[in-house]
């Protein structure tokens, strides 16, 4: 009907109003899924907004909603979604070790925040340097969700969704060290920094900032074993992907690509000699 066709129009002059800002802006990454949205004339509206968003991204995000929300409206039950290992030995409760990522706490502004921060670093990683390698995203996935659950078991840990998303927000971090980010007041800096502004920033709002830097450290982990050992002190790899995951999740090409690259090596260029070289950082937005 009428209402129909202007709801479609309106959705459609949105979206291209938010193409030119984010073209003026130079963020490519949103660019590229907006247009996307152009390309296919603003069909089924935000089901193809949802439908766009990357395969592990996606789930996680899915997932996490479901889990939490259920939990705070008393459909799912929350203390099953607990990480008690003693439960999880005696009578073998292994889902509880999936259900402490997906289930995030109480509702409210943490809530909403970290949510935030896992679409859009999640995404960005995904999309980024793991494009096309579907595979070595679920491995770091994996590699930092089974570090989580050892340190659950020593300190304890409850529940591990929060850390697990800053250990992918510092990756990101990483990967695009030199990228100016925009924080709260519009404050803006390397991102490098950004994981330790957000932990101040919990200790200022009344935290003790432990979850963020649990996060850091799972997430520098995996970035030193996994680039910053090899490449920069000629180390071994002692982290690889398994080649059963290539079996269910193969590299593919095409998609998106250039929104970041593993991190180019520091060492002098004499030591570098005979040795594979890194691209070079892109910055998002170049």
């Amino acid at each position: 009907g009428i209402n129909a066709e202007y709801g479609k129009q309106w959705y459609q002059r949105r979206v291209r109003e938010a193409v030119v800002s984010t073209q003026s802006t130079g963020n490519d990454l949103q660019h590229y899924y907006i247009t996307n949205l152009i390309e296919q004339d603003g069909r089924n509206g935000h089901r193809t907004v949802y439908s766009n968003i990357p395969f592990f991204t996606k789930w996680w995000f899915t997932l996490t909603l479901v889990c939490t929300l259920g939990a705070n409206f008393g459909v799912l039950p929350v203390n099953h979604m607990i990480l008690d290992f003693n439960l999880i030995f005696r009578y073998f409760q292994f889902w509880r070790t999936l259900g402490c990522v997906f289930f995030m706490g109480r509702l409210g502004f943490p809530f909403l925040i970290n949510v935030y921060f896992l679409y859009s670093y999640s995404l960005r990683l995904e999309t980024g340097v793991y494009d096309g390698r579907p595979a070595d995203y679920f491995f770091l996935l994996i590699f930092n969700w089974l570090v989580l659950l050892i340190l659950g078991f020593i300190i304890p840990l409850k529940i591990i969704g929060m850390p697990l998303v800053i250990s992918i927000l510092y990756v990101w971090c990483q990967v695009n060290r030199d990228t100016i980010v925009q924080f709260w007041f519009g404050t803006q800096f390397k991102a490098m920094y950004l994981p330790w502004a957000l932990a101040a920033f919990n200790v200022l709002l009344g935290g003790n900032g432990i979850m963020e830097l649990i996060g850091i450290f799972v997430g520098h982990l995996f970035f030193f074993l996994k680039y910053k050992y090899p490449i920069d002190y000629g180390g071994a790899s002692f982290i690889n992907t398994p080649q059963i995951l290539y079996k269910y999740f193969p590299h593919r090409t095409g998609g998106v690509s250039g929104f970041g690259q593993a991190p180019a090596s520091r060492r002098p260029a004499a030591q570098d000699e005979g040795r594979h070289v890194w691209g070079g950082g892109h910055r998002l937005g170049d």
